[in-house]
């Protein structure tokens, strides 16, 4: 698949912290909502979609999460889901969105529940890929995915062998994963602001990241849950309770896929999300 074009960025000036995000297209508005990993921001993530998903009638929006990419970091209060969404909220505030739907996924998907459970009139649509804040069913948790992450700045600190280590349990398959890929996660990741607060540090075992313990049966909104059958980052087994819990959620696995599977899975990922926000 061809290097996209990255379009031109922008930067909301927050009062708790500035924000920077990519937009493109015109139509009903869909926010592409990155994960946690280190080096991840917004359209190193969403690349494969975000133009895609404008050209077929939708404004598209991906930005950073504070202590990402280029936005300012914030200090977490509570959990780190509900630190991320009060920042989304403010966001579309600045961009003037009453609503919208979601893309998120990892960190991303558990922000999306966030906003969807505690300010329900700003979402439209959940797609929630590999989100995070369940509990599996069978799988041994904290995952290796999850520790490798929880560990990148620890012991003799970051890395590109670190960060390779990482990318590698995101994906199935890593034939499309470059060198040039690792070494821009890697340089995103030790950003000095980064290096000196890590933004996600101290996370992992936080109950209030627990969102299976909320009150997620009191989510209406049409949700479709995507996983990919080899997450090693969020294993697969997580998705059932999901699924048994959001009234109006489906289920959307694909085989020989990884934690990444708007990456991996990019053309029909496109076509199913596009597909999903249009009807009903």
């Amino acid at each position: 698949m061809a290097k996209p074009e990255t379009p031109k960025s922008h930067f909301a000036d927050l009062p708790k912290g500035g924000i920077r995000y990519h937009e493109a297209g015109k139509g009903p508005a869909v926010i592409f909502i990155h994960g946690g990993g280190p080096g991840a921001y917004g359209f190193s993530n969403f690349s494969r979609n975000m133009q895609s998903l404008a050209d077929q009638g939708f404004r598209s929006i991906v930005y950073d999460h504070p202590g990402f990419g280029e936005s300012q970091n914030r200090k977490i209060e509570g959990g780190m889901f509900d630190s991320m969404a009060e920042a989304l909220l403010e966001l579309m505030d600045h961009l003037g969105l009453e609503s919208a739907s979601l893309v998120g996924n990892s960190l991303g998907g558990g922000t999306a529940l966030v906003l969807a459970l505690t300010h329900p009139e700003r979402v439209e649509k959940l797609i929630l890929m590999g989100p995070g804040g369940g509990m599996p069913v069978t799988s041994t948790f904290p995952t290796e995915g999850i520790m490798r992450m929880a560990s990148f700045y620890d012991g003799d600190g970051p890395s590109v062998e670190k960060v390779d280590r990482v990318v590698d349990l995101l994906v199935y398959d890593r034939s499309d994963i470059t060198l040039e890929l690792i070494e821009q996660r890697y340089e995103t990741a030790t950003r000095p602001e980064v290096l000196a607060s890590p933004p996600l540090a101290g996370q992992v075992h936080n109950k209030a990241n627990d969102l299976w313990r909320r009150e997620l049966e009191t989510i209406s909104h049409e949700t479709l849950i995507i996983w990919g059958l080899e997450d090693r980052v969020l294993p697969v087994d997580m998705a059932f309770q999901f699924l048994r819990r959001i009234p109006n959620a489906d289920l959307h696995i694909y085989s020989k896929c990884g934690h990444w599977a708007q990456w991996e899975k990019a053309t029909e990922f496109n076509s199913l999300i596009a597909d999903f926000i249009r009807t009903g």
